[in-house]
């Protein structure tokens, strides 16, 4: 008998493969599918549990009210008792993380860093960083796999308060935490929480590194010291530019528009009340007793039902008279945008450019869930980096450009979602594609076809949402909702126009000064001619102001003298700053208007710019007002020429 004829063997009965179904513990699936978490590659790792360690220590701070201090601190680790190698060939670093913040109770320190989906922003209806109760405690199971080694967590609420010290692991087939020792410790900070990760990783400067995700985080959050301890040795301390905190987003109730039916039947059982009109009326935002009591009508159900007996067909159409019914858009008061000043305070301090402004939009709303898109525009070169070019160049053979001068140099586009940097999956998000669709050749900027825009510039776009719609758990990526990318677009427009403004405002009083300049080559041959015409009987210094002066209203008067010379502010351009030689313009915070608040020598002595700025701003009034008053005063006085030749005609 041939292989081919041999009887097949008998399948699993359905009995056999029913006793080879098990449970999955949430634990396990991210186990071995750890990539959708963010950790699929060991520099991608890195930077993953930086951020969320980072955002953890962020929102435990704001929500307890206090100017967020956080000390971040990367070191090289060796394999067993063989000593570290250098940052740039280490595979294993230690991320330690410490904040000045409230701490953590400790019956609570075990679950939150290793147990997944454990967390209190889950089923909170308000604008906060972290979500779904997976980040740190995925970074600490990801240190387990690579490693071996358990996360160490030191937390202490308050100075009469001792310091409690955990190691623990995940266990990862119940999805529980493993106490591997507790103790009280001395410490010496008076309150906050360290958490230190021993993982695989790789650390490597540039684009989608963790120096670039601690600059944007310094953006984006103004009002934040952040102190980085890289591991070659550097330290860098970005200082807060802001001594306040943001408003604190309160907690809203969910907005009927968006939910959907089995979320419904679902509130209908878990509910409190006792009637459905008081169920409307309770559980939801923006729904008043008597718009409660008209959609129960509209459903056909009695305003006194018990909630729990709503079931099928009567629960549709409940769900339906729900969303035939207008309501007011839900509050915003759950979210806390960035807000144009502090935008402007932080590219301003971080992106060394020409001219900078700021957009917030209205709050608008999808599937229920209030939202604002904030943009911040830096564009060009700050004039020491202009000044510091050399001005003989060599010549260059074809197709080569001088160093810094490629005028192929594409725009940075920098995303955040809830003061939080988005690095990777930048193609697939809908602030990347909403940058590439608008038109930046309306505003003087050259682009070229499905490209960002080219030039000296950076684009930063933030969206503020109770929930923020990624595209994965590892949250780096907004999806394409159409409106959000409506409320994306029209703020990139404003802020191109402010830019197109300032472009052409420069070019235009630079050509004037070009034409005034040619003007004055030939004045002083003017006059000299003009003296020898009148036999030398000519005042050449007064006949050179009069020519100068007609230059000067030729070219565009005060103007061009204006936009040159930068001492008007940029008019017509809200939330913006305009960076010179001369100084700086424009609405710049007190706190970095100070001398020594920035690195940059130039903007710092230019000290106090808002009052500078206030000064011209208000002088530019009245001159605006004394050009009619000079016209309107020849005009009276020629009314008592007409009468003059009237009383000739009387005495004759």
């Amino acid at each position: 008998m041939t292989k081919e004829n041999k009887p097949r063997k008998p399948g699993l009965t359905a009995d056999e493969m029913g006793r080879q179904q098990k449970e999955i513990s949430v634990s396990e699936f991210f186990t071995k599918n750890r990539h959708l978490l963010g950790f699929d590659n060991p520099r991608k790792a890195l930077l993953t549990a930086v951020k969320e360690a980072v955002d953890n220590a962020l929102d435990a701070s704001e929500e307890a009210g206090l100017l967020p201090d956080i000390v971040l601190r990367l070191e090289p680790t060796g394999e067993g008792a063989n000593p570290a190698p250098p940052a740039s060939q280490a595979t294993r670093f230690r991320v330690t993380v410490v904040d000045h913040g409230p701490g953590i109770v400790r019956q609570q320190i075990p679950r939150i860093f290793a147990k997944l989906l454990y967390g209190s922003k889950f089923h909170r209806l308000r604008m906060s960083r972290g979500q779904q109760g997976i980040g740190i405690s995925a970074a600490g199971m990801y240190g387990q796999l690579t490693t071996g080694k358990p996360v160490t967590i030191i937390s202490r609420t308050g100075a009469d308060s001792p310091a409690h010290y955990f190691e623990v692991q995940i266990d990862t087939k119940k999805n529980e935490p493993l106490i591997l020792e507790k103790k009280q410790i001395e410490w010496e900070k008076h309150r906050g929480t360290q958490v230190s990760i021993e993982l695989e990783g790789r650390y490597q400067k540039g684009r989608a590194s963790v120096d670039e995700y601690m600059e944007l985080t310094a953006i984006a959050n103004p009002h934040a010291t952040f102190t980085y301890h890289a591991p070659d040795g550097e330290t860098k301390v970005y200082a807060r530019t802001i001594d306040e905190l943001p408003a604190a987003p309160k907690e809203i109730k969910p907005h009927p528009y968006g939910i959907e039916l089995g979320m419904l039947l679902k509130m209908l059982q878990d509910t409190k009340s006792h009637w459905v009109s008081g169920f409307l009326s309770t559980d939801f935002s923006r729904v008043s007793a008597q718009t409660a009591e008209e959609i129960c009508k509209g459903a056909g159900i009695t305003s006194h039902k018990r909630p729990r007996d709503i079931v099928g067909a009567e629960g549709e159409r409940l769900f339906k008279a729900l969303q035939g019914t207008k309501l007011m858009a839900p509050p915003t008061n759950c979210l806390s945008p960035i807000g144009e000043q502090a935008i402007l305070a932080g590219l301003y301090k971080q992106i060394k450019g020409e001219f900078y402004t700021a957009v917030t939009r209205p709050p608008s709303v999808y599937r229920g869930n209030p939202f604002v898109i904030e943009v911040g525009l830096a564009y060009g070169k700050h004039p020491e980096l202009q000044a510091a070019q050399p001005l003989v160049k060599k010549p260059l053979a074809e197709g080569e450009v001088h160093e810094g001068e490629d005028d192929n140099e594409l725009a940075r586009v920098i995303r955040f979602a809830n003061r939080v940097p988005l690095v990777y999956q930048q193609s697939a998000c809908a602030t990347f594609k909403a940058v590439l669709d608008t038109t930046w050749k309306n505003y003087g900027v050259s682009q070229s076809r499905g490209a960002p825009p080219a030039g000296p510039m950076a684009v930063m776009v933030h969206m503020a949402s109770v929930w923020v719609p990624f595209t994965s758990e590892s949250k780096e990526a907004i999806a394409d909702y159409d409106e959000i990318r409506k409320e994306i677009t029209l703020a990139l427009r404003e802020a191109g126009r402010r830019l197109g403004v300032f472009l052409k405002r420069r070019e235009r009083a630079a050509g004037e000064h070009r034409r005034r300049n040619i003007f004055e080559l030939y004045i002083d041959e003017v006059v000299a001619a003009c003296k020898s015409l009148k036999g030398g009987k000519l005042s050449e210094a007064k006949l050179k102001a009069q020519l100068l002066e007609i230059a000067k209203k030729k070219t565009g008067g005060e103007k061009t003298d204006e936009l040159l010379d930068k001492k008007a502010g940029p008019h017509g351009l809200p939330n913006s700053i305009i960076v010179t030689a001369e100084g700086v313009e424009g609405a710049v915070p007190v706190s970095l208007s100070e001398p020594g608040a920035l690195e940059a020598p130039g903007p710092a002595e230019a000290p106090a710019p808002e009052p500078e700025t206030e000064g011209p701003e208000k002088k530019a009034k009245p001159a605006k007002k004394a050009k009619p008053v000079k016209k309107t005063k020849p005009a009276k006085k020629a009314k008592p020429a007409k009468k003059k030749p009237a009383k000739k005609k009387g005495k004759r």
